[in-house]
């Protein structure tokens, strides 16, 4: 028989995630320079690559968050359940956001926003491999 309960926080769950996902595509596209949407319109396969990366980096960030809840420890209600799942999603998103940019410092030869937005394909492989390698990090400390 199905559990209305978990059916129903599976659905919320489910809808965090995705609504988290935007969001956090929407702040790296504020904080890298250009207008993702428009480069990917004209067929600027670096941003592509960028934006793959980033779905896939908040995706393993937002798995992590919600397969291993940090409410386990002291039981709280949905609320307080959602509430702790949207702080700790919000602070892996910070760390993911933080590490490509003391990435990007680290590594001063060029400017990867930069070449991103000149259609710099290298680049953008170069970012998507930085944001999974950071999900997995981050994920594995949100856990």
């Amino acid at each position: 028989m199905i559990d209305l309960s978990v059916l129903m926080l599976t659905a919320f769950y489910a809808m965090f995630g995705i609504l988290m996902m935007i969001v956090s595509n929407v702040v790296i596209d504020f904080f890298i320079p250009g207008d993702f949407s428009e480069e990917i319109r004209r067929g600027n396969r670096a941003v592509a690559w960028l934006s793959a990366g980033s779905f896939i980096g908040i995706g393993e960030i937002l798995r992590a968050v919600i397969a291993a809840p940090v409410y386990d420890a002291a039981p709280l209600d949905f609320v307080g359940g959602a509430v702790a799942s949207a702080v700790y999603a919000a602070v892996g998103i910070v760390f993911f956001i933080l590490g490509f940019f003391i990435i990007n410092i680290w590594h001063r030869k060029y400017e990867l926003p930069e070449e991103i937005m000149r259609g710099n394909t290298a680049a953008g492989i170069f970012v998507f491999g930085i944001f999974v390698g950071l999900a997995l990090v981050i994920s594995g400390a949100l856990r």
